[in-house]
């Protein structure tokens, strides 16, 4: 037996183990996902952005992420310190309260992944992946690194000063997600043929199966959280569960109500959509709040995928409807929900503790989003108008697939089977 496991709470460890392979789970799940509703000509794009974002973001979170979320404190909770940087001094037998340090960086490590995979989604079918390859991991360390220093580090300035709850991540992962594809969408404009050409999902069964593996995964994000194998994993287990489901029957009221037809898309994004907002509030909320939240937001987003119309910003897939409002819904309802069985202390306005802490997560919401946003456009405006951030005409009328990969994923009787176009074989 190691020193590490002589210490270290054998269950924790175990549960955690299992919770980070969930999660990473979730990023081929979301290319899955984001794959099935893009156009034919773009999947395999699709599925590219989300793989590189492992690489990419593992790379970064290793050298110097995790050290700047987790570790020390500078600048009165606005970021961490580089002692760890390249995981120096994290040895196996260290301790993040029963499990492993080297364990819960690499937990720490699945969460920034899929953020950065997430925003891919509302720039799909038109971003250069060049510039893509660029901007995950600058965008990891100007804004995901930063915010999760505040909700989660040590003297972070919204978890630790400010009080505000965020239990699996509503405001690192959601709201700048979601803030942060709104910034890009504006940055890069609408793609050709937006409210003209009907952009339909080419695969909804390929979308039924990432969302699928993404409410799979949900468990190890929000039960893992707990970082023991204990009530309140438990606790957060059945809330995820929960919420998932009143957001998917909550999405498909509307769709019937509204369209006349409950549709395959809508109960994965209901589904979704209800799992964002149980992110934050699940190890906060008791199970009726955890209904609550999950019914609030399928409903509320359904209707906000239909902004874009309206506002005429293009978020392809739905990322600012769905992950921006949805964070805020269940960021803002702990402040009506939390029960102090759950938080150990803090309770919700319904639950008879005033208006403080309905306060407190919404100056979070506020300063979370607003920074994302703000930084996101900064980076999408110094990108585009360096290396450029938008693709080619010409690459996405033909699709991204072929233009920048040189494959394609279906056999459509030109290229064979979707084989790689070589050199050798193309057109004399």
């Amino acid at each position: 037996m190691t020193l590490a496991a002589a210490h270290a709470d054998s269950g924790d460890t175990a549960w955690l183990l299992a919770a980070t392979a969930l999660v990473l789970l979730m990023t081929p799940g979301l290319a899955l996902f984001y794959g099935g509703m893009v156009r034919a000509k773009s999947v395999l794009n699709m599925l590219m952005m989300s793989f590189v974002s492992i690489a990419l973001v593992t790379v970064v979170w290793l050298v110097a992420g995790y050290s700047l979320a987790f570790t020390g404190d500078l600048g009165g909770g606005l970021i961490g310190g580089l002692e760890n940087a390249g995981m120096a001094g994290v040895s196996p037998a260290g301790l993040h309260g029963t499990v492993p340090t080297l364990l819960f960086a690499t937990f720490q490590l699945t969460f920034a992944v899929i953020t950065a995979a997430l925003i891919s989604g509302a720039v799909a079918d038109r971003t250069r992946f060049g510039a893509w390859l660029v901007l995950v991991p600058v965008w990891t360390l100007l804004v995901y690194v930063p915010v999760t220093h505040w909700v989660w580090g040590p003297g972070g300035w919204i978890g630790a000063k400010l009080g505000a709850l965020d239990f699996a991540g509503g405001l690192p992962v959601e709201i700048t997600s979601g803030a942060s594809g709104l910034a890009l969408c504006l940055v890069l404009g609408p793609r050709l043929g937006f409210k003209k050409d009907a952009m339909r999902p080419h695969s909804l069964p390929m979308v039924m199966l990432g969302a699928g593996l993404l409410w799979f995964g949900w468990f190890g994000f929000n039960a893992g959280s707990a970082l023991g194998a204990n009530g309140l994993a438990a606790a957060a287990f059945l809330n995820t569960m929960a919420a998932g489901c009143t957001g998917l029957l909550g999405w498909l009221l509307v769709e019937q109500k509204r369209d006349g037809h409950p549709t395959t898309l809508g109960a994965a994004s209901g589904a979704v959509a209800g799992l964002v907002a149980i992110t934050p509030s699940c190890g906060t909320v008791s199970l009726l709040g955890a209904l609550a939240v999950g019914l609030a937001a399928g409903v509320v987003c359904s209707y906000a995928v239909g902004w874009k119309f309206r506002l005429n910003y293009d978020d392809s897939l739905d990322v600012v409807g769905v992950h921006l409002v949805g964070g805020v819904i269940g960021t803002l309802l702990i402040g009506l929900f939390a029960d102090k069985a759950l938080t150990g202390g803090p309770e919700g306005l319904l639950y008879g503790g005033g208006l403080g802490l309905l306060g407190r997560q919404l100056v979070a919401v506020l300063a979370v989003a607003g920074y994302a946003f703000a930084v996101t456009y900064g980076l999408g405006r110094l990108l585009d108008r360096t290396i450029g951030l938008r693709a080619s005409e010409e690459e996405e009328r033909t699709g991204l697939d072929l233009t920048v990969h040189a494959e394609t994923a279906y056999d459509h009787g030109v290229l064979g089977h979707g084989a790689p176009v070589r050199k050798a074989e193309s057109p004399a």
